[in-house]
């Protein structure tokens, strides 16, 4: 048996229950194969692949809080600390019901890549709770975030681990977290990103992820002597990464004609109105069945149905695996040319593949979705220097962040052979930089 195949069967049989976890290991683990074989016999004596596969530390901790009507409410807490080999461990919040560990294990595991792919000194790690923000009040809210920042604020901070928000975790959550550390602590210090401008956070960082995705895409298109323009595009999802990857699409010249939440789908033919969707989803924390009040020409339909729209360009932005290989079946037989990652493994491996087979571009996410983490590191140096950027200052080193990581995975995957696959080519460039700082750092 391979050293690979070795230690996939061993993550398996020691993390029963974590199919994600499971899923995220062998994409990665499989892709690397002719690095792992070019090396085989150092990297078996210094145990590198069981190093990166376990984090350094995982959390879980109980979070109890009080509801409006007094009645006292338990959720589960998570941190993974997952590899801190290039930096201090960097990722996201999650607050869903799904949420579990094997959810935040798998996150983290594609931080630890997505991070290195960045070019900035971040290493990975993700955490949240099964706690649901949706439809508690913001006193809810904040009690359930201070008592989870007060058990949390033990093991972070701004050189040792800055959290950010995810899906369920906006500026309302980090403002409350960051609010509890400090009184906690003491310390008023970079570590959350993600804040309000008026207490150090960063203009753009709402909008990177989704910018950083188009950004992506344009650049890609780019060396393939095409262009955004003209180009209809699907997207999936209404939060913070759909949103912004639509306002962005538009000012490249695409045309982005669907959105959806976790209820159902909206299709508007002349173009998802974006004002509309970021009161509703932005102001209104409302449902997308409310579109049609502001667009009675669009269609809503429950449930899913997205990439059954006939699209150019494929966004998914949503969340993992909503993208399925009947899915990439309609995408293939409707001529869609590109799928782009913007939400974290949104896409399952038997639709990866078939999209790569019938020769569809594939962006993986932990490229194409950098944007956010990469802004996020910006925030934590203008924290460190005491200093805020402008908007254009941000947004000009967020495009040369994508653009760099767009010809750092095309390089990787020309390198070994594999020219146009960016799955591979993204996982081996994130992958080479940890390893050499891990070996660089000794046996830890």
């Amino acid at each position: 048996m391979s050293y690979v195949d070795e230690v996939i069967a061993r993550v398996v049989k020691e993390n029963p229950n974590e199919p994600e976890f499971h899923q995220a290991v062998k994409e990665v683990l499989n892709s690397l194969r002719p690095v792992v074989d070019a090396n085989e016999e150092k990297f078996r004596r210094d145990a590198v692949l069981e190093r990166i596969v376990n984090p350094e530390r995982q959390l879980k901790f109980r979070v109890s809080w009080v509801d409006d009507n007094g009645q006292v409410q338990v959720n589960t807490g998570y941190r993974v600390q997952f590899n801190s080999a290039i930096g201090p461990y960097k990722g996201g919040l999650r607050l869903h019901p799904s949420v579990n560990l094997g959810i935040i294990k798998f996150l983290g595991f594609e931080q630890i890549f997505k991070n290195s792919l960045t070019g900035l000194p971040i290493g990975g790690g993700k955490g949240g709770s099964d706690f649901d923000p949706k439809g508690k009040s913001d006193r809810e809210v904040m009690a359930f975030c201070q008592s989870f920042m007060t058990e949390l604020c033990k093991y972070i901070g701004a050189d040792t681990d800055v959290p950010a928000g995810d899906i369920g975790t906006g500026a309302r959550e980090i403002g409350y977290m960051f609010g509890q550390y400090k009184r906690i602590r003491g310390l008023y210090e970079g570590v959350l990103t993600g804040k309000g401008l008026s207490y150090g956070g960063s203009l753009a960082r709402k909008e990177a992820t989704g910018y950083g995705l188009l950004y992506i895409v344009q650049e890609m298109l780019k060396c393939h002597n095409d262009t955004l323009e003209g180009k209809t595009v699907i997207v999936s999802g209404a939060g913070n990464v759909a949103t912004y990857a639509i306002e962005k699409a538009y000012q490249l010249g695409g045309k982005p004609v669907t959105c959806s939440d976790s209820t159902g789908w909206v299709y508007d033919p002349d173009g998802i109105d974006l004002a509309a969707l970021k009161e509703i989803k932005e102001v209104k924390r409302a449902r997308l069945t409310e579109y049609r009040n502001y667009r009675p020409n669009a269609e809503y339909h429950e449930g899913r149905g997205v990439w059954s729209v006939k699209a150019d360009i494929a966004l998914p932005c949503a969340t993992q695996n909503e993208l399925n290989l009947d899915d990439a079946k309609t995408l293939v037989a409707n001529g869609c040319k590109v799928v782009a990652e913007g939400a974290n493994m949104p896409t399952t491996q038997e639709a990866t593949d078939y999209l790569q087979e019938n020769g569809i571009i594939f962006l993986p996410g932990k490229a194409a979705n950098a944007g956010g983490v990469a802004t996020s590191a910006l925030e934590m140096s203008q924290n460190s220097e005491r200093l805020s950027w402008s908007f254009d200052e941000v947004d000009k080193k967020l495009q040369g962040i994508m653009a760099n990581i767009y010809h750092n995975i095309d390089n990787a995957a020309k390198k070994y052979g594999f020219e146009g696959n960016y799955v591979v080519g993204a996982n081996i460039a994130g992958f080479e930089k940890v390893v050499d700082a891990m070996q660089a750092q000794g046996i830890v």
